[in-house]
């Protein structure tokens, strides 16, 4: 099947150019609309309905009317002198904010596409009075604005009416703030708008410049890169396609997750076909660059194969995760990937078929073959002292590991300081009301069997819930149209975003409130805090299910790939130790060194399938080449230095390449840790397990690390792999056989 899709596409290359490029259009196009539609921005939809505070969620909505597309924007209106507000400055701003609720704000145009492919934000805001300081220094407004607060049209809707009310208000002696979810999201964005500009450029010329310092070229550094652009863009309407047909939510932050990680495994999976393709150039000169490009592409692309098998089985473990964002990430990713892999198979092989050697213009590196190189000496070092240099990868590992010390899980959202002018008006906000004014956590009692609520009933709860230490103000109880239904709003004196919000929900508060509740009703915690705090629940649990299944199929897979059974041990191993270092480092910089009050709570699940999935694909490929070395005759550590010397080049440059698409996170604020860990993951993964460890393994236990199928050392000329792999010259071998006795190869491992 792999052979069959990369000879047809090295065969007909130009049709599956043309095929993909008309893909890549239309579903280029159509992706941002297909995306608005399948997206969650709530956290809270993802949760179990079984959790408390999801069912306080669908009875905010079936009950009260609770708009879940909605999103708040609370307004502090204060007047400019410093004063406090006067029952006529009262009356103005109920006039001022009246005239904005009759106003329609008009969406923006985006600068950067067809107006008509974009879906339509514009919308009238519903604004109501929220609460006014005790001082009178300031009144609160509630605001709510349809959409997803990520969504670039929501937050252009935001910036209109922002821009607006103030005009307005101050044009009536009046200042104005804004906080919230959006409002906070638009400032971080625009603070960082020009960081995450320059990082997104800096990448692709870091990535375009490695291409040109590896391979000369100007067709090789540019080409590819637009194939992979391309292949990703099909991916993502792919995804959004398959979440819109299946009725599955994505969480708002997956599109981009996705763009990185296709970026960044595409790119791999490319250089895996440069560096051999270049490389059977320079050994066959004689024969055509199409043929060349059939068997290369045949060869790698079942390494190829099974390293995007590693990730999709990786991800599809995701599946058993109750946590719903955990569950839509697993199926996007795992589609994302198969059409990398797809593309991978046909678009990519149809380029190396169509440009020949015209792929590494200008350079005449195919002229000649290079000389024993920086690679070579690494091979030869790594393959001549394999315990000193598996020791020091491993103490290098362990180190980092013992970071895991005292870890905690962090479910808060980030927090940016007085850097925004959301948060400075949420800190000013505070300091008249309880933190919580802006984001309460809401209980909702519902009578059962058709019975009626009354707030004479509802006093005994009440009172309970205000005596609770932590609730510094409880609102007024609200009764829905039909009084079956009830909300209490309690103002927490900590953040909502805070621990100690999440554990006074989950806490005290849903203690007084299985205390308390009226016979004949039943009652539910919700808002922000207690949504977090079931969250974190939901992620526990999932993590000591996701994890044992997918390192299951992960060893799987390498058992069918390699037909061993202790080569997967020790890959697996050593990835293993891989994901506990780049965790234990994280911990140590964010939680120990920055006093965080932890790591993000997605970041281990996350780090575990992507540096296990991801970084396994870099040991099947230093296995699958000595594995290929060792069948040909003559001692196994030079076998090893051989296989290191000719993938050291394509794994070093992946991994910097992947590392770099994961740094680029860091410029998305709230991304900081697992752009951090990811990069680094990525790059112990590479350079430390893929070129290090796992070839020294292989030098200390020989041709017995493929145990109990070990290969054979087969004649050159009735090798399967003589048409890829040309038969060294007989110098070579003697110069190989007595290196390899004179280092102490010849030993039983070896033989």
């Amino acid at each position: 099947m792999i052979r069959a899709l990369t000879g047809y596409s090295t065969r007909h290359p130009w049709k599956v150019i043309a095929l993909w490029a008309v893909l890549g259009v239309v579903l280029v196009a159509l992706t941002p609309t297909l995306i608005a539609r399948v997206t969650h921005h709530r956290t809270g939809d993802f949760l179990p309905r079984s959790y408390d505070s999801a069912a306080a969620l669908r009875i905010a909505e079936e009950q009260f009317g609770v708009n879940p597309d909605a999103t708040t924007v609370t307004v502090l209106v204060a007047r400019s002198d410093g004063k406090a507000l006067s029952p006529a400055d009262q009356k103005r701003v109920e006039t001022e904010a009246a005239k904005l609720a009759r106003h329609r704000v008009i969406m923006p145009k985006e600068d950067d596409g067809p107006r008509f492919l974009l879906p339509d934000h514009s919308q009238t805001p519903r604004i109501a009075p929220a609460m006014t300081a005790p001082d009178r220094s300031f009144e609160l407004l509630s605001v709510q604005l349809a959409g997803n607060p990520s969504d670039t049209g929501v937050q252009g809707v935001y910036r209109t009416f922002r821009d607006a009310a103030r005009t307005q208000f101050s044009e009536s002696g009046m200042r104005t703030g804004f906080t919230g979810g959006l409002a906070d999201s638009v400032d971080t964005a625009d603070a960082h708008e020009t960081a995450a500009k320059v990082g997104s450029a800096l990448v692709m010329g870091f990535i375009i410049l490695l291409n040109v310092l590896a391979f000369r070229s100007a067709p090789a550094a540019l080409l590819p890169l637009i194939a992979v652009a391309m292949i990703g863009g099909v991916a993502v309407g792919a995804v959004a396609v398959a979440a819109m047909l299946t009725g599955h939510k994505l969480d708002a932050g997956t599109p981009n997750l996705i763009n990185v990680v296709l970026l960044g495994i595409g790119i791999d999976y490319l250089l895996f076909l440069l560096f051999r393709f270049r490389e059977q150039l320079r050994n066959r000169p004689e024969r055509p660059a199409r043929e060349v490009a059939e068997e290369v592409s045949g060869r790698v692309g079942t390494a190829i194969t099974s390293a995007a098998l590693t990730i999709v089985a990786a991800f599809a473990t995701l599946g058993l995760a109750t946590f719903g964002q955990f569950r839509s990430l697993g199926p996007a990713i795992a589609v994302a990937v198969l059409v990398m892999l797809l593309g991978s198979l046909t678009l990519l092989p149809a380029l190396l078929a169509a440009a020949g050697r015209k792929m590494f213009w200008p350079s005449k590196a195919l002229r000649h073959k290079p000389g024993e190189g920086r690679a070579a000496r690494f091979g030869a070092l790594v393959t001549r002292r394999p315990l000193t240099m598996l020791t020091a990868s491993v103490a290098l590992l362990a180190a980092l590991a013992a970071g895991l010390t005292g870890i905690r899980m962090d479910y808060g959202r980030s927090d940016f300081g007085d850097r925004t002018a959301a948060a400075a008006t949420a800190a000013e906000i505070s300091r008249a009301l309880p933190a919580g004014v802006s984001d309460p956590t809401s209980v909702f009692v519902t009578a059962k069997r058709g019975g009626t609520l009354t707030t004479d009933r509802l006093n005994g709860l009440h009172r309970a819930l205000t005596q609770v230490k932590g609730v510094g103000q409880a609102a007024a109880t609200v009764l829905n149209k039909d009084h079956r239904a009830a909300r209490i709003d309690l103002y927490p004196t900590a953040d909502p975003q805070s621990q100690q919000a999440r554990d006074l929900a989950s806490g005290p508060i849903r203690d007084a409130v299985a205390r308390h509740t009226p016979a004949g009703t039943t009652a539910h915690v919700g808002g922000t805090a207690a949504v977090f705090a079931d969250i974190s629940t939901a992620v526990d649990h999932d993590l000591r299910t996701v994890f044992p299944v997918a390192a299951a199929l992960i060893a799987l897979i390498l058992l069918l790939l390699l037909r061993s059974l202790l080569a997967p041990v020790v890959l697996m191993l050593s990835v293993g130790l891989g994901f506990a270092a780049t965790l234990g480092a994280a911990t140590l910089l964010f939680q120990h060194g920055l006093g965080n009050p932890g790591v993000d709570f997605t970041l281990p699940l996350v780090l575990f399938l992507f540096v296990v999935a991801l970084g396994t694909d870099y040991n099947i490929l230093i296995a699958d080449r000595i594995r290929e070395e060792m069948q040909r005759p003559g001692p196994a550590r030079p076998a090893v230095a051989r296989a290191v010397r000719h993938t050291t080049p394509a794994i070093a440059m992946a991994g910097l390449v992947l590392a770099g698409s994961f740094a680029s996170l860091a410029t998305t604020p709230g991304n900081e840790q697992v752009a951090f860990a990811l990069a680094l993951g990525i790059l112990l993964s590479a350079i430390v397990l893929s070129l290090v460890l796992v070839p020294a393994l292989a030098a200390l236990l020989g041709r017995s690390i493929w145990w109990p199928f070990r290969p054979r050392p087969t004649a050159v000329g009735h090798s399967r792999h003589r048409t890829t792999t040309p038969a060294p010259e007989p110098d070579q071998v003697m110069a190989e056989m007595s290196q390899a006795h004179s280092t102490g190869a010849r030993r039983p491992a070896d033989a």
